[in-house]
Order: structure tokens, then C-alpha cells, then sequence
């Protein structure tokens, strides 16, 4: 609602995970060749930020705004990973559809997610999807595997070919992440080292859900 911090967000979001019994995953986390480890359970992107923003007391939400929530759990030594973007009062048309095809697309994705699939049957089903709504797709970012670590092979691209690719077996277990542009596709990495932007400053949006595939489709793990 317009007036928290995304400070406030991140610390309602650690309770939580804490008091399920699992840990945050992203706290403490480096990589991407990051000057410092992530310093928050809650990744709190605003508008034209992609993702991996960072939260703060100094960050207030104000009405119309997007944000994008990102949140990893360490529970019983399994990682999972799940993303939503959400109006902040109310929004604009523009920034509802975009919303609303980044999280259509996720789900277009998932939907080619079977034994035998290649990765990039899912980053050609994510990109039609978007690119036919006239939206941009990031190239920069792209989902994972997930499970026994918060990133682990294969890497699963929102954009590709049908037949190109590692070929999806039962048992993998997949984050699929959309991230969507209003504008231009090209994203900037911010000075903390952590938070991506477009370039055009156009607002993004990012859905994703941990997935595990089965021997008849796929199994969506968060919600």
C-alpha cells in the first residue's frame, strides 16, 4: 500500500520465512560478481527496476507505482525461488498489462514443460508470447535451475528457439522468471551492484515460480 518502505517489506518477509521454519536464501547471497553479498531476505524492484532491488528504509512505495517481489527459502536443505509484480493503489492501464503478460507468459512457459522438451521450447513460448503483445524480453537475466543451491544449471533463457537447448528430463527442477519490458528490451546493471534497470527507464515487470518436471508435465512447487 502506498507509504511503506520496502524496508518494511523485507523485514514482514523474513518473519515470515522464519517463522515457517525455513531461512532466507538471498541474504548473505553473492554472486554475478557482486561487490557484496545481498543484504536483504526480499528482493524489492520499483518501476524501472527489473530486479534484485534492494530494500529500504529510505524507499517509500507512493500510489501508482509497480514493484516487483522476489523472495528465495532455504527449507529442509532445498532452495526454492518465486517472484510477483504488483499495482501499488491504483495503476495505470499500461502498467496492468504489462503485469498481466509477464505473469500469462510465466505460465506459457510452463505449459511446454514436459520430459523431452528443450529449454528453448521454453524461452520461444515466453518470447511469442511477449513479443506479441509488443513488450520487450530481457536477454541479460534468464531463470535456472534451483534446489540443492539458489542457482544451479541448466539456464533456462526467456527467449529462443523451438529444439535448441539442454533437453528437460524428469526430476529437474526450474525457475522460471519472465522479465518484461514496457519499452526497449536492454537492461543496465545500478551502481549497488546488485539492481537491474532498463535503460529507457520504462517500467518491468517479473513473475516466477520454482517448477519441478514430472513424468507427465511439470509440478509448480510455490505459489
Amino acid at each position: 500500500q502506498p507509504g511503506i518502505t520496502t524496508k518494511e517489506l523485507d523485514r514482514l518477509a523474513e518473519s515470515l520465512i522464519l517463522s515457517s521454519g525455513g531461512t532466507p536464501s538471498f541474504k548473505g547471497y553473492n554472486a554475478f560478481g557482486a561487490r557484496a553479498a545481498f543484504p536483504a531476505s526480499l528482493c524489492t524492484s520499483i518501476n524501472e527496476e527489473v530486479v534484485h532491488g534492494i530494500p529500504s528504509k529510505k524507499r517509500v512505495l507512493a500510489e501508482g507505482d509497480i514493484i516487483g517481489l522476489d523472495i528465495g527459502m532455504k527449507f529442509k536443505e532445498l532452495y526454492t525461488d518465486t517472484a510477483i509484480t504488483v499495482g501499488v493503489g491504483s495503476i495505470d492501464s499500461n502498467s496492468k498489462k504489462l503485469i498481466d503478460v509477464t505473469r500469462d507468459a510465466l505460465y506459457a512457459g510452463i505449459a511446454v514443460l514436459r520430459p523431452g522438451a528443450y529449454v528453448g521450447d521454453v524461452g520461444e513460448a515466453i518470447q511469442t508470447f511477449v513479443e506479441d503483445h509488443t513488450f520487450g524480453v530481457v536477454r541479460e537475466l534468464v531463470g535456472h535451475g534451483v534446489g540443492h543451491a539458489v542457482h544451479e544449471q541448466p539456464e533456462v533463457p526467456n527467449f529462443g528457439k523451438r529444439g535448441r537447448g539442454i533437453k528437460v528430463v524428469e526430476g529437474m527442477v526450474l525457475a522460471l522468471e519472465p522479465m518484461v519490458t514496457a519499452g526497449k528490451r536492454e537492461v543496465e546493471l545500478m551502481d549497488d551492484g546488485w539492481t537491474w534497470r532498463t535503460k529507457d527507464r520504462s517500467r518491468a515487470a517479473h513473475f516466477e515460480h520454482t517448477v519441478t518436471v514430472t513424468k507427465d508435465g511439470v509440478m509448480i512447487l510455490t505459489t
